[in-house]
């Protein structure tokens, strides 16, 4: 039987394990908000060229219109890599969950645990995967005056 001193240890053990997660978790949380604001940003520099492309010849139009699919694929982008690391950072509270339960469960939950940190690796890479992809339609899109000197 396990006495007072021997929970506390399996306890403790199953807090050390879960930091590194946990510490994850963290990031991605800093990185989803990064990625709403972008997603807020296009939006909002979006709406202004709907409303002036009621108001404007043919001519201007199809350029706002061009402007405007940019824009739409740059938010598809920003919400799969939204997403994608919600998705990853629910697999990292997951393998905290086993990990912490794995003290008190005898089971063998190392399989389990490893599959959903692969899992959620898997999505983050995705996730920033998209985000990259989403920072060079941006940067692609930009007409940056280049100084003649």
């Amino acid at each position: 039987m396990d006495t007072p001193t021997n929970d506390i240890t399996l306890i403790a053990h199953a807090i050390q394990l879960s930091l590194a997660p946990v510490f994850l978790l963290s990031g991605i949380g800093v990185m989803l908000g990064v990625l709403t604001n972008r997603l807020a940003r296009i939006v909002d520099r979006a709406r202004p060229l709907e409303e002036r492309r009621k108001h404007v010849d043919p001519d201007a139009a199809a350029e706002l219109n061009r402007q405007l699919q940019s824009f739409a694929r740059r938010a598809r982008l920003m919400n799969t890599s939204i997403t994608l690391s919600v998705i990853s950072a629910l697999l990292i509270a997951s393998v905290v969950a086993l990990l912490f339960s794995s003290a008190f469960i005898q089971l063998n939950l190392a399989v389990a645990v490893s599959a959903l940190f692969i899992a959620a690796m898997f999505s983050l890479v995705l996730a920033l995967g998209s985000f990259l992809a989403e920072i060079r339609i941006a940067t692609a899109a930009l007409r940056i005056a280049h100084d003649p000197h």
